[in-house]
C-alpha cells in the first residue's frame, strides 16, 4: 500500500494496511508508520494525533469498516485495558496470531514449519490482578486503561473462568477496608479448589484492628487464603490445584499458567516431544506443571529460582502415588545455569524461562549432548534468540506450535522441539 501523508496536529483519514504484532491497525505514512488502536486491515478511519506521542493517534471513527469486524462482546472493551482485540472474526485473529510466530522465526532466519494455533482458552482465565485506588475521595477498583495507569472500574469480566465468581465484589470489600490513596493497590485473585486465593501487594503495614476488618471481610467472601505481599494475614482452606495426579498447595503469589486448558495443552505438547525418556531435567520449573506430569512414567530433576514453589512441587510429589521420583532443587539459573556436565545423565531436557528467555542457560544446552530440548515460551522474540543459540551449537529445530491462551490479546504461547544433529 502506497504511503499516506499524515498532517500532524490535525484530524486526518487513513487507512490500515495490516493488524501489528502488538494488536493496533498500522497505517503506512510519510512520516512513519501510525497505529491505530481497534482497527483492521483495510479499514477507512478518521483519526486525531495525539500531542507528544509520535506515531500514536486516537480513533475518532471508522468510515470504511471490514468484513472481517465484529462486535464485542464485552461493555468494557475499548476503555479497559484488558483486551486488544474483541472485534475481528476468529478466523482472521487465529491466522494473524499464527502469523506473530511466522514472522520472528523468519526475521531470525529461522526456518521451520509452524504448526496451526492450538485454542487452550478453555474456560477462560484462573487468575487476575486487580488494581484500586481513591481518586478525589471515589474508590475505583478494575484494570488498567489503555496505555494508562488509569484505573477502570469492572463490575464483571467475560474472559474470566466461572471459579473466579466473586472475585471482583470481594477485591472491591477489601480495597473499602484498606483505603488506597495515593498508592494503588495490586489485589491478585487466584481460582482453586478450595475457594478464592488473594494475595494483596501495595497496602503498608497492617495494624491489628485492619486485619481484623480484613479477616471479615474474608470470611464473609469465603476466601480460602488472604495474603499481604505473601505474608498471611488468614487462611479458611489450603490453597490447592490438581497438576495431573498431584494435588499442590500454592505459595502466596506463585506463577501459573493463565487458564486450566493452556497448563494442559502446554504439558501435553512436551510430553509428546520428551517421547520415552527416561530421565526429564525441567528448568525453570515453576510449581512443577510440567514435572509433576511426566514423573508419572520418567525421573524428573526439576530446577527453579523461587524456594516457595520449589518446595511445593516436592511436597505435592512426596504426597502423590504412583509417581516415579522428582527431586526438585533451588537454583538461579540465570547466575547459575546448569552446565553441560550436570546435564549428562539427562534424555530429555524442559526449558520453560521467564518473558526474558534463557540466555546463558541455552549456551550450557548447546555445548551438551541431550538427545532432546523442549522449549516452552511466552515470548517469541526471546524464543529465537535462544533458538539460535542452540541451532548454532549443533541441534535441528523439528516443530514449533503456538498455544493461544490469551485470547483477545497478542500475547502467544509456544512449543519448540530441538533434537542434536548426529
Amino acid at each position: 500500500m502506497a504511503r499516506q501523508d499524515l498532517q500532524i496536529g490535525s484530524t486526518k483519514r487513513l487507512t490500515i494496511d495490516h493488524v501489528g504484532h502488538r494488536g493496533d491497525g498500522v497505517a503506512l505514512t510519510d512520516d512513519g508508520n501510525v497505529y491505530v488502536a481497534y482497527t483492521l486491515g483495510g479499514e477507512t478511519v478518521e483519526i486525531e494525533p495525539l500531542d507528544g506521542q509520535a506515531g500514536r493517534v486516537r480513533l475518532l471513527r471508522i468510515e470504511t469498516a471490514s468484513p472481517d469486524r465484529i462486535v464485542p462482546f464485552c461493555a468494557h472493551f475499548g476503555a479497559c485495558g484488558g483486551c486488544a482485540i474483541q472485534h475481528w472474526r476468529p478466523q482472521a485473529y487465529r491466522a494473524w496470531k499464527r502469523q506473530i510466530v511466522i514472522d520472528t522465526l523468519a526475521r531470525a532466519r529461522i526456518d521451520c514449519e509452524v504448526d496451526d494455533l492450538i485454542d487452550a482458552h478453555g474456560a477462560g482465565r484462573r487468575r487476575i490482578t486487580l488494581h484500586a485506588r481513591s481518586d478525589g475521595g471515589r474508590l475505583r477498583v478494575g484494570f488498567a486503561a489503555p496505555n494508562s495507569h488509569a484505573i477502570m472500574p469492572i463490575d464483571a469480566c467475560p474472559v474470566l473462568d466461572p471459579a473466579l465468581h466473586g472475585a471482583i465484589d470481594a477485591a472491591r470489600e477489601l480495597a473499602v477496608a484498606l483505603k488506597p490513596a495515593n498508592k494503588p493497590l495490586d489485589i491478585q485473585v487466584t481460582a482453586t479448589c478450595n475457594g478464592l486465593d488473594v494475595d494483596v501487594r501495595g497496602s503498608g503495614q497492617l495494624p491489628a484492628a485492619l486485619i481484623a476488618t480484613l479477616s471479615r471481610v474474608a470470611e464473609a467472601h469465603r476466601l480460602a487464603r488472604l495474603t499481604r505481599h505473601g505474608e498471611l494475614v488468614l487462611m479458611r482452606a489450603s490453597p490447592a490445584i490438581e497438576i495431573g495426579a498431584a494435588r499442590l498447595v500454592l505459595p502466596p503469589g506463585s506463577f501459573l499458567q493463565a487458564t486450566v486448558a493452556g497448563e494442559e495443552a502446554l504439558a501435553a505438547l512436551v510430553a509428546a516431544h520428551c517421547g520415552k525418556a527416561r530421565h526429564i531435567g525441567d528448568l525453570f520449573c515453576g510449581v512443577g506443571p510440567f514435572a509433576l506430569r511426566l514423573a508419572v512414567r520418567a525421573r524428573v530433576a526439576a530446577f527453579d529460582s523461587n524456594a516457595a514453589a520449589v518446595a511445593a512441587l516436592q511436597k505435592a510429589a512426596d504426597t502423590a502415588s504412583g509417581l516415579k521420583p522428582i527431586r526438585a532443587e533451588t537454583r538461579d539459573l540465570f547466575r547459575r545455569p546448569l552446565v553441560a556436565q550436570e546435564l549428562r545423565d539427562i534424555d530429555a531436557v524442559i526449558f520453560d524461562p521467564p518473558r526474558q528467555g534463557a540466555e546463558a542457560q541455552s549456551k550450557h544446552l548447546a555445548a551438551s549432548r541431550i538427545p532432546v530440548i523442549v522449549a516452552v515460551s511466552c515470548s517469541a522474540a526471546t524464543f529465537t534468540r535462544d533458538a539460535r543459540v542452540l541451532i548454532d551449537g549443533g541441534y535441528s529445530l523439528e516443530t514449533v506450535t503456538p498455544v493461544d491462551q490469551f485470547r483477545h490479546s497478542p500475547h502467544v504461547e509456544l512449543v519448540a522441539k530441538f533434537v542434536r544433529r548426529r
